[in-house]
């Protein structure tokens, strides 16, 4: 009989480093990275047959997403994503996991690709000896996430593509608009 349980109870316990890169080259620098939220757009529902009101989703209809990035230092790399068009981000991570059947961590790939706009640049504080935590922040019109190595979601604005392990919630809309390419 073995001394470990079966590889079951796979518990996600944190994220050991990531790294962004701009155009699948060039590390963009040091700092820190806040992924944006997917938030439905609501319309507020209510009438006769509805027992008071609801706030609907529009299926795939996601409110306006910003990608931070915080840097240590003002930089190059920082004001270069000022310059306006939508820049591709590939965020690179490894995320750890306890399992606990058999008592060790497991290190899984997590990969990001967003597409983005800037919508400021901030120079940070000046302190000596302190990091100056400048920020960047892009407007986000494009994500896919993938874990590894499994299609997590696709969000794209405007290309009315929103996947969610790998159903598209948008395909009959676009067929509807005769945006079915």
């Amino acid at each position: 009989m073995s001394q470990y349980l079966p590889s079951t109870n796979i518990i996600p316990a944190l994220l050991t480093d990531a790294s962004i890169y701009k155009d699948g080259v060039g590390l963009l620098g040091i700092g820190n990275i806040e992924m944006p939220d997917f938030e439905m757009m609501t319309e507020s529902i209510s009438g006769l047959g509805i027992a008071g009101e609801v706030d609907a989703p529009v299926v795939g209809h996601l409110k306006s997403m910003q990608l931070k990035i915080t840097w240590n230092t003002c930089n190059e790399t920082a004001t270069g994503l000022l310059v306006p068009v939508a820049h591709q981000l590939e965020v690179y991570a490894s995320v750890q996991n306890y399992d606990a059947g058999s008592g060790t961590y497991v290190h899984q790939p997590v990969k990001a690709v967003v597409k983005a706009a800037p919508k400021k640049v901030g120079m940070g504080k000046m302190e000596p000896g302190k990091k100056m935590d400048s920020e960047t922040e892009l407007e986000v019109y494009y994500i896919k996430l993938w874990q590894n190595g499994k299609e997590m979601i696709e969000a794209d604005k405007f290309n009315y593509i929103f996947r969610v392990l790998g159903v598209d919630y948008l395909a009959t809309v676009r067929a509807n608009l005769g945006k079915d390419y």
